[in-house]
This record gives C-alpha cells, sequence and structure tokens, in this order.
C-alpha cells in the first residue's frame, strides 16, 4: 500500500492534532515551507515563519491565515546567511516564545553561482547546512525545555551524489554548483544523524527527508538544458502541497515518537547513502561546523 501511495503520489493524511504547541518554519513563505506552514496552522499550532524576504513573508502570512483558519501565525526576519541575523532571530524567539516544540529547518539555495555569506561561507553549505546548525544550536535550550519535540532538516535525494570535503568545505578551491549542493544537503543527513545521538534521552527527536522532485523557486537557477529536461519530467514530479507531505510526517506522525535520526522519504523511512550513514564523517563534519561557527557543542 506504501509502494503504491509512492508511485501515484496520494497525499499522506492524519489527523493529528498540534493545539497549545508552537512551530518555526524556515522559508516558509514559499513553496513547501509555505504548505508546510498552512498544513501545522489547520491543525491549530502556532506557527512563526521565519523568512528572509519580509515582504514576501507577509503576503504568505495573509495567505496561510486564510488558508488554515488560524490566526496564530506570525512572521519573523531570518537570514540564514548572515549569522548576525541568525542570533538575533533567536533572540527573539527566546525572549517572546515560551515553547518550541517544532523546528523545520526547510529554507535552502540549490544549484546557485558561486557566492558567498556574510560570513565568508560558500552560499550552498553556508545557508543549507551552517545556517542551520547555528539556529539549532541557538534554540536548543528552548526545544529540549519543551520535549517532546521534534527537529525536521529537509534534505534531498541529491544527498546521495555528495561527499564532504573536510578539506575545501566553502569550496575555494574548485566549484561544481551541483556538488555544492549535494554536499549540502548530504550535510543535512548527517547533521540529523549527529543530533540524534546528542538528543537521546532527552524527548527531543530528529528526521531529515527527501521531498521530492518539487517545482519550486529552487529551479530557478538552473540551466537551459536542465530546464528543458525538468520541463519534460513535469508530469513525474509535485506540486508544493505534495512535496510538503513528508515533512509533515516527520513532523505529526505519532509512530516516529521513538524514532531519531533517521531518512524519509514519500512519508515512510527510506534508505540514504553510505555516506549518510558514516558516523566518523558526521563526527568530523560536527567538529568542523562548530570551529566554523566559533561554537562549543558537545
Amino acid at each position: 500500500m506504501q509502494a503504491l501511495r509512492n508511485l501515484f503520489g496520494a497525499p499522506w493524511s492524519s489527523d493529528v492534532r498540534l493545539d497549545g504547541q508552537t512551530a518555526v518554519i524556515t522559508g516558509a513563505n514559499t513553496g513547501i515551507g509555505k504548505e508546510t506552514a498552512i498544513d501545522l496552522a489547520k491543525r491549530g499550532a502556532r506557527v512563526i515563519l521565519a523568512c528572509r524576504d519580509m515582504e514576501k513573508a507577509q503576503t504568505a502570512l495573509t495567505e496561510i491565515i486564510k488558508s488554515s483558519g488560524n490566526d496564530n501565525v506570525i512572521c519573523m526576519k531570518l537570514d540564514l546567511s548572515d549569522t548576525k541575523s541568525i542570533r538575533e532571530f533567536a533572540t527573539n524567539v527566546q525572549q517572546n516564545e515560551l515553547k518550541l516544540n517544532l523546528l523545520i529547518n526547510n529554507a535552502g539555495v540549490m544549484v546557485c553561482p558561486y557566492g558567498k555569506t556574510a560570513d565568508g561561507f560558500e552560499m550552498q553549505i553556508g545557508v543549507n547546512h551552517f545556517g542551520h546548525f547555528l539556529l539549532t544550536y541557538l534554540l536548543m535550550d528552548l526545544i529540549k525545555s519543551s520535549a517532546p519535540a521534534r527537529i525536521v532538516n529537509v534534505s534531498s535525494m541529491a544527498h546521495s551524489w555528495g561527499s564532504i570535503n573536510l578539506e575545501d568545505i566553502n569550496s575555494e578551491k574548485s566549484y561544481n554548483k551541483s556538488k555544492a549542493y549535494s554536499q549540502s544537503k548530504l550535510a543535512n543527513v548527517l547533521f540529523t544523524r549527529s543530533l540524534a545521538k546528542r538528543l537521546e534521552g532527552t524527548g527531543v527527536t530528529t528526521y531529515s527527508l527527501h521531498p521530492g522532485v518539487v517545482q519550486t523557486d529552487l529551479w530557478r537557477h538552473l540551466s537551459a538544458p536542465e530546464r528543458f529536461f525538468m520541463k519534460i519530467a513535469k508530469p513525474f514530479t509535485k506540486d508544493s502541497a505534495e512535496g510538503a507531505q513528508t515533512t509533515i510526517y516527520c513532523a505529526v506522525e505519532p509512530s516516529l515518537e521513538k524514532e531519531s535520526g533517521g531518512y524519509y522519504s514519500g512519508c515512510a523511512a527510506a534508505n540514504c547513502s553510505a555516506a549518510g550513514k558514516d558516523d566518523e564523517l558526521a563526527q568530523k563534519l560536527w567538529e568542523l561546523s562548530c570551529k566554523m561557527l566559533s561554537l562549543s557543542w558537545d
């Protein structure tokens, strides 16, 4: 039955309620982030849209409240390419929120031209991994005090083609936009695995996932041949609502309460790459991330 559902893209469904819970969703003003926000708001959660573009966030906020019938939704400024912005956002949440039951690290950039974040990181590893690593670190005490709580990291099947270049994490010696993207998505899987180990016994669980091949704004940096291929493949891709299902599944499915650190696709447990299960690599990436961000996180 699961295989059939995956094949035909029928949405996973659940009547789980989230009344009294608070969720932060990064990149929630568009695509699967926005669809996730609508779903969690419909379940009664207080939803914080963490977005870089506040104009787009305000538009999304209006749509989400209208679609969900829940006006306990707010947007807050968060630029994951700037650690100063991340720290300001985290402080804001800590000072104004009593709890944080769900952190959904959804925002990302994909196969973009070479660029650097405000702190000098290559843009894809900087936003997709380092930004979410720092955000999670800063919010961890609030998350732990809100347990049971979940941290959901949106990765991609592209992690399977990735490797972590510990000697040149910022792709300064050579840059291939697809390899850099795959590296950042593999980092999401490894981060989830490392977090799960460190959070054993706390009531906080972690999940990484592949949302499917989703028609989103992330496609804007694809080359002309890549866009042509995706146009041909369009009947086999998902829209944003379908693409959000595995994120929502990891956030609310009761049967996952005791599961942590795993990788999911099609609203079911899935196999990640061998590199995604490499605990030694995960530890080295953790140590490097702490070093790059000047953190002490044991």
